[in-house]
């Protein structure tokens, strides 16, 4: 077979690794710190570059991941809300675990650990499947539903990330679902080539907290070089079916991502970090503080379930 499932442990973490040896393609999966996407690592001239930007060691994750929050699955809401309160059929609800700057982030199974319950290999293809139960952890939001991640390695380099949510509560809940991996390409993203489906910005307000207002921004719907901008926005995508929605290219040494999605993860958050080594793109099903403005909220029935998809594939270009 091609295609191979794995665990293994260093530097203190334990790992999931699929691999397709026909491509010398290897992915890395960190289940007992939210499921987190650690490595996808390609051949690039006669090395490996991983293009995930990732944690060193057990130590630098558990300094760094709730400042950080590298590939995190963010759920059951996404980025900001608001000073961490929202308020659901008239009864108010406050998130007891803040960010520096008072609001909450990033939901509440980043640091997680998830369970594997699947593993498969073939010809065609390696998963991993993992789960977690939320049971009422945080008081700010006390419902019971699990969170599954699928990871699938195809051919082509191509990753497959699905996340399934089921409401195990006796009401309506409500959820939104994204990721939060920054890529590395190698260089200072300044040099990297942009561009993703877009014409329109979600306005955020000084605390990066959407405004309720949508703004003319096509800064990248064609490639552009990144350079100096920085970044900390959400955009509305306008996904076309088997095209990707964002494209991000290194022309010093070639490496390229695509990013594929549908209509499921309607927002793109851009994140571009001080140290410029790296960038974040995070698909999301619904804006920041959307518990509050409703921009994609989805309130999920009882013993329902949701499907949110993304697909990355990488590679190194030819030469012109």
């Amino acid at each position: 077979m091609s295609f191979r499932v794995s665990r293994f442990s260093k530097d203190g973490l334990s790992f999931v690794r699929l691999q397709d040896t026909a491509t010398n393609t290897i992915i890395t999966i960190l289940p007992e710190y939210g499921a987190l996407l650690h490595g996808f690592e390609i051949p690039v001239g006669s090395e490996h570059l991983n293009i995930i930007d990732h944690y060193s060691n057990r130590e630098d994750v558990e300094k760094s991941l709730a400042t950080t929050y590298k590939s995190s699955k963010l759920s059951p809401f996404v980025c900001r809300m608001r000073d961490g309160k929202y308020n659901l059929d008239g009864e108010d609800f406050e998130i007891t675990t803040k960010f520096t700057d008072g609001n909450a982030i990033h939901g509440l199974l980043y640091n997680k650990q998830f369970k594997i319950v699947d593993e498969f290999a073939d010809d065609n293809m390696a998963l991993v499947t993992l789960k977690y139960h939320y049971k009422r952890d945080d008081a700010g939001y006390p419902f019971d539903y699990l969170c599954e991640v699928r990871y699938t390695l195809l051919p082509q380099q191509i990753l497959q990330v699905e996340t399934i949510l089921l409401n195990l509560d006796s009401e309506s809940i409500p959820l939104a679902d994204g990721w939060h991996p920054y890529f590395q390409l190698g260089g200072p993203i300044n040099d990297y080539e942009f561009q993703f489906s877009s014409n329109v910005m979600v306005e955020f307000d000084e605390r990066l907290i959407p405004t309720g207002k949508l703004v003319p921004d096509g800064s990248f719907a064609n490639p552009a070089v990144i350079g100096n901008r920085e970044m900390d926005n959400c955009f509305v995508l306008q996904p076309v079916e088997q095209k990707p929605c964002c494209i991000l290219y290194n022309p010093h040494n070639r490496v390229w991502l695509s990013i594929f999605t549908n209509n499921r993860y309607p927002y793109l958050q851009v994140y571009t970090p001080p140290h410029r080594k790296s960038i974040a793109l995070e698909n999301l099903s619904a804006a920041p503080d959307c518990f509050n403005n409703g921009m994609g909220v989805l309130f999920l029935e009882p013993r329902s379930s949701q499907t949110f998809t993304v697909w990355y594939q990488t590679g190194v270009a030819e030469n012109d």
